[in-house]
């Protein structure tokens, strides 16, 4: 799990950069309508001829398993999210630039392989998959019945990240890590229906309010071996920047860095990396580069309520710079009841359930680098990627104990929630 010295050879130091001013608008929005069960949102996609299923992106093989969202999580087919890979390539080796950031991508986050899949949804009705592709710098909308391509959509800048699907299915929101954008997407069409700056490298976006909002958390330079912490300096403008999802201007632009500092953790850094929100969106939790655990924020009062520190594996480097990505712990989802937390200790190969209200963590389940973590179809399950053991491992909320593990493809990392057409076993052979 080390980085290679090639990608502490391409580190380069971000200058730092001052935050815009905060806004002062706030949401003031009545508390969303509270979701329908999961229950009664799979028996309304049966309805529609529609299963349930949940898109396992396998970033370095290029492809995406597709499992049962419950119960056993078993095998149902699997995508190739990159049946055009020659072409892009030869696009990529025609062009010196792109062929520069390509390789920078390969021995930088990609710990010496290509990114082929990042992040992935389904299109409302479930005919495709939309997944955006770091090494190729776009989002594209793969057929599931045949497994071509229907539209492709390429980033600005020179690679795609974290995507999000807002609450009605019809836009895709996907960052563009490199020049600081983030697009947003007809998810039939692939036409951008508009777009925002944020801070640098964008990550995570979440869409709130019943998709009123968007917010943006972006992450800064995690690909240097400047890691110490009296050089966080020069990882960038970290912020969070929350836009009207209707217009894409600015509401808010949250620094944590100020908050951290009032709350007297000046030793955390300010990189907001994986979060999740209660379900009435009052509470946002995130974790932050470098740390064995995460934070407590409250929306209305804009200020740090809690923190939790969560146990470290004494077999885990305490050297930041074989860390990948600046990460400790990623990956972090909430139960629909929103009572648990469900972490993934990514460097320190464990994942673990915390109760909510004592922030007191459950077993630690034995994980290899964890990277994602979300919760299955029926809510009952906390679902984790083993990016080490390229594995998917459900643990059970209720219990903190792991209940099933599916072998899946090279380097496992985002799992979302999706729909298929019923009976759907894979693209067809062409």
């Amino acid at each position: 799990m080390s980085l290679s010295s090639t990608r502490r050879a391409l580190g380069a130091v971000v200058a730092a950069v001052a935050l815009a001013a905060t806004g002062s608008v706030t949401a003031t929005a009545a508390p969303p309508a509270a979701p329908a069960s999961a229950a009664q949102d799979a028996d309304a996609r049966a309805a529609d001829g529609l299963r349930e299923v949940m898109f396992v992106g396998n970033n370095w093989d290029g492809t995406a398993d597709v499992i049962e969202a419950r119960g056993d999580f078993a095998k149902i087919g699997r995508v190739n999210v990159i049946p055009d890979k020659e072409q892009r390539l030869t696009e990529i080796y025609l062009n010196p630039v792109k062929l520069a950031f390509f390789l920078g991508i390969r021995q930088g986050p990609g710990e010496g392989h290509d990114q082929f899949v990042d992040d992935m949804y389904s299109t409302p009705d479930g005919s495709a998959m939309v997944v955006s592709r770091p090494s190729f710098a776009d989002v594209v909308s793969i057929d599931l019945a045949t497994g071509k391509i229907n539209w492709r959509f390429p980033v600005s800048g020179f690679r795609s990240d974290h995507m999000a699907v807002s609450p009605d299915g019809k836009r895709v929101a996907v960052s563009a890590s490199t020049s600081n954008t983030v697009h947003v997407l007809d998810i039939e069409t692939g036409e951008q229906v508009g777009s925002f700056t944020t801070g640098d490298k964008p990550h995570e976006n979440v869409f709130t309010d019943g998709g009123r909002y968007l917010w943006n958390m972006s992450i800064g330079e995690v690909n240097t071996a400047l890691d110490a912490p009296w050089l966080d300096w020069t990882k960038g403008d970290r912020r969070i920047t929350v836009v009207d999802a209707r217009t894409f201007e600015q509401v808010k632009v949250i620094d944590m860095r100020e908050r951290l500092d009032a709350f007297g953790r000046e030793d955390l850094s300010d990189s907001v990396r994986p979060v999740a929100f209660g379900p009435d969106e009052s509470k946002l939790y995130f974790q932050v580069s470098f740390f064995n655990g995460f934070l407590e924020y409250d929306v209305a009062t804009d200020k740090i309520t809690r923190a939790k520190t969560l146990p470290k594996n004494p077999a885990t480097s305490e050297d930041r710079t074989t860390w990948v990505n600046d990460s400790r712990h990623h990956g972090m989802s909430m139960s629909p009841a929103g009572d648990k937390l469900c972490i993934a200790g990514t460097m320190d190969d464990y994942a673990t359930v915390v109760d909510r209200a004592t922030l007191r963590e459950g077993p630690l389940v034995t994980a290899s680098k964890p990277y994602w973590a979300t919760v299955s179809g029926d809510g009952k399950a906390c679902v984790i990627s083993e990016s080490g053991s390229d594995a998917v491992t459900a643990i059970d909320f209720a219990t903190g104990r792991k209940v099933a593990t599916v072998s899946v493809g090279d380097h496992p990392q985002r799992v979302r929630i999706a729909h298929v057409p019923a009976g759907w076993t894979g693209p067809a052979a062409r």
